[in-house]
């Protein structure tokens, strides 16, 4: 089991980090792209939408493709294929139950800070009957600005009651690491073999876990 020892207050990401759910995520938008018969090269896309919020992913996606749809549209979209996924088949990373398990027994206070919209995510966690562990679920969409700003972490900083320098923060985002670590907090990297740059990952964090059992 990965080590616990000294957690007090911990920020989990969801997606990559606590369920496997990158392998949708990284089809989305290219695939949404596909069937509207969009050509233009998706190359980069996935890393340049990992830390955006949706909304944000939406208006990008619009401007960088001229597609016809509104960006609230295009959240409707992209949302009802993900909720489908978040409902039926997106699995918890083996292990990651104990883990929080553990944490909650030693008095962790934990939360999930997260660019997918809120409800998404009440949906996915309770079905995996693991939403009890989290004193709350916040996504980024509340701050108005994704993982490559500090508002969420801070925001969430702040709910908890504790300083940064408490808190560790779980990602397997690069780019969230980076702000992260930037904004004093702890950084934990967990491997996902969808996220890539795991040896940077790795370089700017204080702990890594590449399996969680």
């Amino acid at each position: 089991m990965t080590d616990t020892k000294n957690k007090k207050y911990c920020i989990m990401d969801m997606d990559g980090t606590l369920i496997d759910s990158m392998p949708y995520w990284n089809t989305l938008s290219p695939d949404y792209l596909v069937s509207r018969g969009i050509t233009k090269s998706t190359e980069g896309l996935v890393e340049r939408l990992r830390t955006m919020t949706m909304p944000e992913a939406c208006v990008y996606l619009k401007r960088e493709y001229d597609l016809p749809e509104s960006p609230d549209q295009l959240l409707s979209d992209l949302n009802a294929v993900m909720r489908r996924h978040y409902e039926e088949d997106i699995p918890l990373k083996k292990g990651v139950r104990e883990h929080l398990e553990q944490l909650a027994k030693q008095g962790a206070k934990l939360c999930v800070v997260t660019a997918t919209a809120k409800p998404l995510v009440h949906l996915c966690l309770s079905r995996l009957g693991v939403e009890h562990y989290f004193a709350f679920l916040m996504s980024c969409e509340e701050v108005g600005r994704g993982k490559d700003y500090p508002d969420a972490f801070l925001e969430a900083a702040r709910r908890l009651g504790a300083s940064p320098e408490e808190i560790y923060v779980y990602e397997d985002s690069l780019a969230a690491l980076r702000t992260a670590k930037n904004a004093g907090f702890r950084t934990v990297a967990v491997y996902d073999p969808y996220s890539g740059g795991w040896e940077d990952c790795a370089a700017v964090s204080d702990e890594t876990i590449t399996d969680w059992v």
